[in-house]
């Protein structure tokens, strides 16, 4: 009796033991070929940007948003700009002898108010030129730090953003309005708080952004700027192509260079299924055959008068 309870758990064993194997053969297809592929991607764009920054003879730094899978399980995660950024950019400009340019690379939908204004202020405090490059979007924030730069150069179709601020998911300006249609007594406590924060939030913006627009604008103009995109006359979406970026007096050229969109293409948008672009690549040019095909910037026209006609 004992040799065949003995013989029945050894065959038990057996098939445990390969599911065992199984299991840990599946996590090792599935988390090395990650590590490796996240390895080789970083050392990639390290590389490129080592390249950029020999060529330009500047500190180059790039923050750049994108969803990307970044799990074992492979669940996209969006990012922002946050207290992160800003710790690691000022590390950077730190790190920068004060004389020596620096290039930043911007792809953000925006984030939080401090962490931008934290890295807007030690850009305008460098010494060297700072040079902004925003191949697809710099919103809200993004679009608060490109202003602390000596030159914003923009793809042709890349787009800026207003820097009104959002008290939590609604827009300071239009939280400010609600005493224009109802009595204080009409308001909740709560409510009113929020309107007195806006009204704050509003005046704060506002402020910085002429502080550091100062660095390259007269007083006045820094003003006029600063009121146009933080008063909240647009929603937070809104697009300032590179026409309505001149129009409101902002230094903006388009001479991208290449290995700014060879950046971006190391960082892939991440996606659960089939891409819902396709297309087949060009070759494209060499270094002796120069840079990506340049834009010239529209003139600008009557961008800013007909917004205010619908305004």
């Amino acid at each position: 009796m004992e040799e065949n309870a003995t013989v029945r758990r050894s065959w038990w064993r057996r098939p445990l033991r390969i599911v065992n194997s199984l299991v840990w053969v599946i996590l090792a297809l599935i988390i090395i070929p990650q590590a490796c592929g996240t390895y080789w991607t970083d050392r990639a764009r390290t590389k490129l940007l080592e390249g950029f920054q020999s060529e330009r003879k500047s500190r180059v730094i790039a923050m750049i948003h994108r969803q990307e899978t970044v799990s074992v399980l492979g669940v996209p995660v969006s990012n922002f700009i946050d207290i992160e950024d800003s710790e690691e950019i000022l590390r950077a400009i730190r790190a920068t002898p004060n004389d020596q340019p620096i290039d930043l690379i911007l792809h953000t939908p925006g984030g939080l108010v401090l962490a931008a204004e934290q890295i807007a202020r030690a850009l305008v405090e460098h010494k060297g030129k700072i040079t902004v490059f925003v191949p697809h979007y710099a919103m809200s924030g993004g679009t608060l730090i490109a202003l602390a730069a000596d030159e914003i150069v923009m793809d042709s179709n890349a787009v800026l953003g207003p820097v009104d601020p959002q008290i939590g998911d609604m827009p300071a300006a239009s939280i400010v309005k609600i005493l224009d249609f109802k009595k204080p007594s009409q308001v909740g406590d709560e409510m009113l708080v929020l309107i007195d924060m806006a009204a704050k939030a509003r005046i704060q913006v506002a402020a910085f952004v002429a502080g550091i627009l100062l660095k390259h604008y007269p007083k006045k103009q820094a003003a006029e700027i600063a009121t146009i995109l933080s008063e909240g006359r647009w929603t937070h979406d809104f697009p300032i192509m590179v026409d309505g970026a001149l129009q409101l007096g902002l230094k903006v050229s388009t001479n991208m260079p290449r290995m700014v969109y060879d950046l971006m293409d190391l960082y892939p948008q991440a996606g659960t299924g089939r891409p819902s672009v396709l297309y087949v690549p060009l070759h494209r040019p060499s270094k002796d055959q120069g840079e990506a095909p340049r834009a010239t910037p529209t003139a600008p026209t009557s961008w800013l008068e007909q917004i205010d006609r619908h305004s």
